[in-house]
């Protein structure tokens, strides 16, 4: 709203302008006096001495009618004149107090961020944050390997309090998606503090990063051991990915292609993470022997980032094999604890008091469910975590509250679960959105507190979604592998930041301010 001229003037110029008119008023009233009172001296009855000689008078007269009309004419001037300027300084002041524009005179607020434009920034805080938290913590792996506990635990302690922010911006965030508030200015306060927690958790993360590049000094003497310890971890990597590619095979042939489906590919991608890793590693190498110490710590942060995705590939193959051998130990158990669990539930031991009909349903569930079990056991290859997890479900519907072989089996699946999303988002974010990130840090929160079975539906959910992001979203770099071993994968894993014409600098440990602050020029 745009004030008025006259209520924005300053008092000071107000004063000014009386003080201009009270002039211009006494200079009229000093030019009246003055025409009136040469008319008053001439119209008095005063007694005049007669002159003596006649010459003389007649000599006198011309000279007095002069001086009555030049004390006419001059005062009458000299008020006209003040009237005058006083008018015009008036007229000018006034002119220039309506035409200027001072700050403060007018206020213009702040254009208000619509409810889809503060929630495209909360999506994208997200992310962001997320992105941060994993790449602080991949590369801390490497730091901790290298000086142990003691010397990173300030690093340690910053990257657990960004994750403690990120998991409370998720879980707003969580809220916000099912309705909570409902409020419209509420919600958009929601979405403000998604952004706020998240700006901290960067902000922890990036107060710390100066500690870690002091701890690993990448720019000088720290350059040759770091090189050498990467190198050690990519020749262990590289042999337990031959490992995994037959473990790989074994699984083929004991268990069902749902079984290991989690982990197709993975043994593929391990192997281009390697190649991107080898070429990196190589140009490090030959940048410290030059003395380019900025470019070197560039192209190891690369090949780092590129070999701790190629561990978690590997680890999840390894992972998924440990688990289901697990599981097939774990099913007989499972079928023996569910039959005592029925037979409670028969005999009226359920927590909750059910229906005749809801328990005749339910009984009869799981035992089909039981029955399925056996015949997939004896019939050749099944999915032995799948069997536990129908089968954990079934006992879970007869609410009888007991615990045993059924609530164990219930936790193995839904570690596993969550493993294989965790693995999932890690080596494709840079196409995973903020939903499926969401409903990990959500499925985790759930079997912290025992909730496996809705910890595994979860932890399903967000590796479902997040397949369906990266599916949307392709190839970032389609067919530059030919030039570029390994780039498109590196920079779907976020070992790239892909900002830059060159895919950008390496990710490495810090918040949105320093993670990428290791730039280095693009390969020839």
């Amino acid at each position: 709203m745009t004030s008025s001229p006259t209520r924005c003037r300053p008092r000071r110029a107000t004063a000014h302008i009386s003080a201009r008119v009270a002039h211009a008023v006494l200079g009229a009233w000093a030019g009246a006096g003055w025409l009136v009172l040469p008319l008053m001296t001439t119209g008095a009855q005063d007694p005049v001495p007669v002159a003596a000689a006649a010459t003389v008078a007649s000599a006198d007269a011309p000279r007095q009618d002069e001086t009555s009309t030049a004390d006419l004419v001059l005062p009458l001037a000299a008020g006209v004149a003040a009237v005058g300027l006083a008018g015009y300084g008036y007229l000018r002041r006034t002119r220039r107090a309506r035409s200027r524009t001072t700050p403060g005179t007018v206020s213009v607020a702040p254009p208000v961020p619509s409810p889809a434009d503060t929630e495209r920034q909360a999506r994208a805080a997200l992310v962001l944050a997320d992105d941060c938290v994993r790449t602080s913590r991949e590369e801390l792996s490497f730091v901790r390997r290298r000086f142990g506990q003691a010397e990173t635990e300030p690093l340690v302690h910053a990257l657990r309090a960004a994750e403690t922010e990120l998991a409370a911006a998720c879980a707003i965030w969580q809220r916000y998606e099912q309705g909570v508030p409902q409020d419209p200015a509420a919600r958009r306060q929601a979405l403000v503090g998604v952004v706020g927690r998240c700006a901290e958790a960067g902000r922890r993360l990036d107060a710390e990063a100066p500690e870690l590049d002091r701890l690993r000094e990448l720019d000088g003497p720290g350059l040759a051991g770091a090189l050498e310890s990467a190198e050690t971890w990519f020749r262990e990597l590289t042999g337990r990915t031959v490992t995994a590619q037959d473990t790989l095979g074994e699984l083929h042939e004991r268990y069902t292609a749902s079984a290991i489906g989690p982990v197709i590919g993975y043994v593929e991608q391990a192997k281009d993470r390697l190649v991107f890793a080898t070429v990196r590693l190589n140009e490090a190498r030959q940048a410290a022997d030059a003395g380019d110490g900025g470019r070197a710590a560039g192209q190891l942060r690369a090949a780092e980032g590129a070999v701790v995705q190629a561990e978690v590939l590997v680890t999840g193959v390894e992972g998924l094999a440990a688990r289901l051998r697990e599981a097939a130990e774990l099913v007989p158990a499972a079928l023996t604890g569910a039959e005592a669990e029925i037979a409670a539930a028969r005999q009226g031991g359920g927590r909750k008091p059910l229906t005749s009909g809801e328990l005749h349903a339910r009984l009869a569930h799981a035992d089909g469910v039981l029955a399925a079990v056996r015949e997939e056991r004896t019939g050749g290859p099944y999915d032995p975590l799948d069997a536990l997890r129908r089968i954990a479900r079934a006992v879970e519907r007869l609410e009888t509250g007991h615990s045993g072989a059924p609530a164990a089996a219930a936790l193995l699946v839904a570690r596993g679960s969550l493993a294989g999303a965790e693995e999932f988002v890690a080596v494709h974010r840079g196409a995973v959105g903020p939903e499926a990130r969401v409903l990990l840090a959500q499925a985790a929160r759930e079997l912290g507190t025992d909730h496996a079975d809705e910890a595994d539906s979860l932890a399903r959910a967000a590796r479902d979604l997040a397949e369906r992001n990266v599916r949307a979203h392709g190839s970032p770099y389609p067919g530059a592998d030919g030039d570029a071993p390994g780039l498109a994968g590196a920079v779907l894993g976020r070992v790239l930041l892909a900002e830059d014409p060159d895919a950008g600098p390496p990710a490495s440990y810090g918040g949105p301010r320093t993670r990428g602050r290791h730039r280095f020029a693009p390969r020839a």
